[in-house]
């Protein structure tokens, strides 16, 4: 018997194509890696604002034009979005300072252009999907899903000049296809991840969903202690922490489903410790 439940918890009319969410004080953050807003939900209020993170923000971007935000992280105030440098126009970090507003703007092209160095990468098969800043250090999770690329996890220390490392995860498969990671976030000395089967070998591309997993790892020295499987159709792509007691852990989930529909369903998921 699995010691977790997955329940759908609310609806969000207004999002298409989520990708990774962020909960604080009863509001949730989303961003879509179709669109160029960060979306603010409150619950209690079931009511969505929608911020612009560039000029003449677009939701529903065609493929070849979008930012392809894929990780949002949250380090005190400020919350950190990501794209997944699948390619060239997906090189750009978003900062918010959740008190006065302030929105910052980085290009990491020279940044992502060295994590291919490091990890061996050519061209395309970059994929960043997931990201933790603790310990003045920087998590990013590559996601293996092209030709001849692998899951893994780089290192990035504060002052770049101490060495930036990318180790390699070898994931679960289903259906005799790996899992690739599709996000990830801390509590305590543990990282809780998504990773995906999907029947595709590009980054660019969708393919057919086989299901998602839930793992487990020591976050120490990145060993998977367990692992859970949520859905066998599903492709889970952002994870938050929502409650812990001294029993169980919740999450909220959210869920691409690789359609336009402005609509995106919240999922909880309650895990026994």
């Amino acid at each position: 018997m699995e010691n977790f439940k997955l329940t759908n918890f609310f609806t969000i009319k207004g999002i298409s194509a989520a990708s990774g969410l962020v909960y604080s004080q009863n509001v949730l953050f989303v961003i879509s890696d179709s669109s160029n807003f960060l979306y603010q939900y409150d619950i209690d209020k079931k009511l969505l604002l929608k911020f612009p993170l560039v000029k003449d923000a677009k939701e529903n971007i065609e493929k070849a034009e979008k930012s392809d935000l894929e990780s949002i992280t949250q380090y005190g105030n400020q919350l950190i979005m990501l794209g997944s440098g699948s390619t060239q126009k997906r090189n750009t970090m978003f900062t918010l300072d959740l008190g006065s507003d302030a929105l910052q703007t980085q290009d990491l092209t020279a940044l992502y252009q060295n994590l291919k160095t490091v990890g061996s990468f050519s061209g395309d098969q970059l994929n960043i999907e997931g990201a933790i800043y603790a310990h003045q250090t920087m998590l990013l999770f590559q996601r293996g899903n092209s030709k001849n690329s692998r899951n893994g996890i780089f290192i990035i220390p504060n002052n770049q000049e101490d060495g930036i490392r990318f180790v390699p995860i070898s994931l679960p498969t289903l259906d005799d296809i790996e899992t690739t990671f599709t996000d990830a976030i801390l509590v305590n000395d543990k990282i809780y991840f998504l990773a995906c089967a999907e029947n595709t070998e590009s980054t660019y591309e969708d393919g057919e969903v086989l299901g998602t997993v839930l793992g487990i790892m020591h976050a120490p020295t990145f060993e998977i202690i367990d692992i859970h499987l949520l859905s066998e159709d599903k492709k889970f792509e952002g994870i938050t922490l929502y409650k812990e007691s001294e029993t169980e852990i919740e999450f909220l989930l959210c869920e691409d489903n690789d359609t336009e529909t402005l609509e995106t369903t919240i999922y909880q998921l309650t895990l026994k410790k």
